[in-house]
């Protein structure tokens, strides 16, 4: 039975929720991967340790979802840590130089081994232009990063790269893959992973309509569209709710349903 270790980086924050899940997967060989760095916070590298000495095991391998700080900015502490480790992730020049690691790339289809499993890569740009799922294939299992998260919506961080129409393609995506079981990085385990999918997929739809709504009302820029949607949403969270807008404005504007001129959007 493929069931990697669940490790909470410990970084609760109004954006990472409980603190970002990263994946310990160990190998009846000794070798063992680790899905996304965290922050190099010092109980997620305590809880490291300690999982792979009671499994007599060696970290060899960290693959990073995405460029994001809350999936790499542990690489630094964990390269310290476990000097012999390497690091893996979709290149993005100018992004990954800041976490002082030698990064090696991966490229969409490659499978890479972790512990004494094998993982597909697979692009799945939207959330970020470098963002990748793993498959473990023969499970039917995804590590899906920053794709879905049960029991909320995800960021798109416009203004970092997102992108909403290769979010949604890389979504059609994953259901394509049929899964199983779905491991995100923010969130509970996902056993029943085709509703969420095309919820995500409904919601994103729904949102569109609310920004068209949102235009034709009078609404022109990107704070008053978000404030007409999303009223009474916590402050703390206004700023991820401006760069969705943006994303669904781009989206809409790559397709010619609206026009920008100097910060002001109609249809």
């Amino acid at each position: 039975m493929f069931d990697p270790l669940l490790l909470n980086a410990h970084n609760p924050s109004p954006m990472t929720g409980a603190g970002n899940n990263t994946y310990l997967i160990v190998g009846d060989n000794g070798s063992a991967a680790l899905i996304d760095a965290g922050v190099g916070e010092a109980r997620h590298l305590e809880d490291i340790g300690a999982a792979l000495n009671v499994r007599h095991a060696r970290l060899d391998r960290v693959f990073v979802t995405h460029g994001h700080r809350d999936h790499a900015e542990g690489a630094p502490a964990l390269a310290s840590a476990h000097p012999h480790a390497t690091f893996s992730k979709w290149p993005w020049p100018g992004q990954d130089e800041q976490y002082s690691v030698s990064w090696q790339p991966i490229g969409d289809g490659d499978v890479v081994r972790a512990g004494d499993e094998f993982l597909t890569a697979v692009h799945t740009p939207g959330h970020s232009l470098d963002h990748l799922a793993f498959v473990h294939e023969a499970s039917r299992t995804i590590f899906t990063g920053d794709l879905v998260a049960l029991g909320s919506s995800v960021m798109l961080h416009w203004s970092r790269g997102g992108d909403l129409r290769q979010y949604m393609a890389s979504l059609e995506r994953l259901l394509a893959l049929e899964p199983r079981r779905l491991l995100p990085a923010h969130g509970p385990i996902v056993d029943d992973p085709r509703p969420l999918l095309t919820s995500y997929l409904e919601h994103r739809r729904l949102r569109e309509r609310q920004v068209v709504a949102a235009l034709r009302a009078g609404h022109s820029d990107v704070p008053a569209i978000a404030e007409s949607i999303y009223d009474g949403l916590d402050p703390a969270l206004m700023p991820a709710a401006r760069e969705n807008v943006r994303a669904h404005l781009e989206k809409l504007k790559a397709e010619g349903a609206v026009k920008e001129d100097d910060g002001h959007w109609r249809l």
